[in-house]
């Protein structure tokens, strides 16, 4: 291999492995001076907090801080955080609290699973579920694994269903960083 040749292949490589890595130059405790410090973004995120379309009135919010440390890239059930899910109307209804056991993301779709470690409701309590998430502006859609008339709560880790819900206009503000999978070379 030519000289050249070789400079064109560790440049792609190390093209590959900052793509792949998600390594980013980022301002820490310089006050954004640029000193150069270098910052490792996480591998996926899912964040914020919206309520769901219900023309009769029920009030059912969703919360999410989920996020992939970057070292965890290869391992989504690596995966940290927690959401929140609530559903009341006329006083009545309950919340679930889950710790997040697993994050999946790609473009602007979410999934992320947990096992509920907080309840009111027994139904809810000590299983894992699963929720979807389409960030998509102002028109973001959302979906759960307990949808459905025989539905068993306890879902497998980053399983959940399509987004089919809609959001209430004005109140999502869901943010899904995508992930970044490593694929081998060879």
């Amino acid at each position: 291999m030519n000289r050249r040749t070789k400079i064109v292949a560790v440049a792609a490589a190390v093209l590959l492995t900052l793509g792949a890595g998600g390594v980013a130059v980022a301002s820490g405790a310089d006050g954004g001076h640029g000193n150069g410090h270098r910052t490792v973004r996480e591998a996926a995120a899912l964040t914020g907090t919206a309520k769901l379309y219900r023309p009769a009135g029920d009030d059912i919010t969703f919360s999410f801080d989920a996020h992939l440390a970057a070292r965890d890239n290869k391992d989504p059930q690596a995966a940290t955080g927690t959401f929140r899910f609530s559903h009341y109307k006329d006083g009545k209804g309950g919340y679930a609290v889950a710790k997040v056991d697993c994050l999946t993301t790609g473009g602007k779709v979410a999934v992320v699973t947990g096992k509920v470690i907080e309840t009111d409701v027994d139904a809810f309590r000590d299983k894992r579920v699963g929720v979807s998430v389409h960030d998509d502006g102002k028109h973001d859609r959302l979906g759960y694994s307990w949808v459905g008339r025989e539905t068993n709560l306890e879902v497998p880790p980053c399983l959940s269903s399509a987004p089919f819900e809609k959001v209430r206009s004005g109140t999502g503000d869901f943010t899904v960083l995508p992930w970044q999978l490593e694929y081998p070379t060879e």
